[in-house]
Formats: C-alpha cells, sequence, structure tokens
C-alpha cells in the first residue's frame, strides 16, 4: 500500500468517526464503533508504521530518526520531509482529535449541552484540534455552573 492510499484510508477513517459523532444519536454502539473502528484503528496505524518507518522494515529508504535529537530540526529533517512520517505524523493528530472529540461530546452530553451547540466546537476540534478543545475547556464549568441550581445552606 502507498503512502498516499494509506494518507487517504486515514483520512476516510477519522471523518467517518466524526460523522458519527457529529450527526448520529449517541448511543453506546456508536461510542464503541467511534472507539475501536475509529480512534482504536488509527492508533494502530500509527503503532505499526512507526514501529515499521523507526525499525526499517517499512519504506527502508525512508527516514532514519536518531531517537535521542528531540529539536524541531531533527524532527523535521528525519521524519517530515519523508512521505512516509508525513503520514504518520498526520495520522496521530487524526486519533488524538477524534479521541478528544469524544471526550468533548461525552462531557457536553453529561453537562446539558444540547447537540447544536455541539456541533461548532467539535467541528472546530476537528478542524484544529487545540482550538476546539480550549473553547470547550473555557466554556464547560461556567454553563454547567448556570444552569445547575444553587445548593441552599
Amino acid at each position: 500500500m502507498s503512502w498516499e492510499t494509506l494518507f487517504s484510508l486515514t483520512n476516510i477513517l477519522a471523518l467517518g468517526g466524526w460523522a458519527l459523532l457529529i450527526f448520529v444519536p449517541r448511543a453506546p454502539l456508536t461510542f464503541s464503533a467511534i472507539t475501536y473502528l475509529g480512534v482504536g484503528l488509527l492508533c494502530l496505524i500509527y503503532v505499526v508504521g512507526l514501529g515499521g518507518l523507526l525499525s526499517g522494515l517499512i519504506d527502508p529508504g525512508g527516514p532514519n530518526v536518531p531517537l535521542t535529537d528531540y529539536s524541531v530540526a531533527g524532527l523535521q529533517a528525519a521524519m517530515f520531509k519523508n512521505p512516509g512520517g508525513t503520514v504518520i505524523g498526520w495520522t496521530h493528530y487524526l486519533a488524538f482529535d477524534l479521541f478528544i472529540g469524544m471526550w468533548i461530546a461525552r462531557d457536553a452530553d453529561a453537562k446539558g449541552f444540547g447537540r447544536i451547540w455541539q456541533a461548532p466546537i467539535l467541528l472546530l476540534t476537528f478542524l484544529a484540534g487545540p482550538l476546539g478543545l480550549l473553547i470547550w475547556l473555557a466554556l464547560r464549568e461556567p454553563a454547567a455552573r448556570r444552569a445547575q441550581p444553587r445548593a441552599k445552606k
């Protein structure tokens, strides 16, 4: 399988998970599908791909990553100038963003936020993970406190 094909496959998996998360009723089966067929499969692709790249078993001419060089220049030169490294890095983003989206959706449901309010936050999380998460973190507690009646002393 080419890196281009794997890139397309991971995007389809992630898009399917996000579509389920945003548009389908949130039943246990829905969350299981997103968890295992979305996040889990993306994580498996990431682990196998990263292990294959680092060991040279996949794409022997691929990146030679020195595991002790965590500088920007070292990572850029070793991983992201190679198609395999780019696809594996992208898969990492897709898996974590979808996982965070699931957490936001569950948390929002538990705090009584309607789906219409969740959709833009989930969309932002899909497009720019930390931005959507930051907005959710800023909104979640104050809104939940206003919605709950105060306990009498």
